[in-house]
């Protein structure tokens, strides 16, 4: 279990964020960073302060792996 808990606040993360250069003028999207134990932390861009969801590297590969096969494209 990761010692950064789902939920906590983003930004007192003391991470680098990336936002996908896909993402729109609005604001509308989704930021990741690594952690220093090798998870990954997930945070929406238009709320900087709110919570953070962190996924292993496998949980993360795998709905990566999902999203190329368009397994989520009904969603958008």
């Amino acid at each position: 279990m990761s010692p950064v808990p789902n939920g906590v606040r983003a930004s007192s993360l003391d991470v680098h964020w990336t936002k996908s250069r896909h993402s729109n003028a609005e604001g509308n999207c989704v930021e990741v960073a690594p952690l220093t134990d090798g998870d990954v932390a997930l945070r929406n861009s238009r709320y900087p302060d709110g919570p953070a969801l962190v996924y292993t590297t496998a949980e993360l590969a795998a709905f990566v792996a999902g999203a190329k096969d368009g397994e989520f494209d009904h969603l958008t």
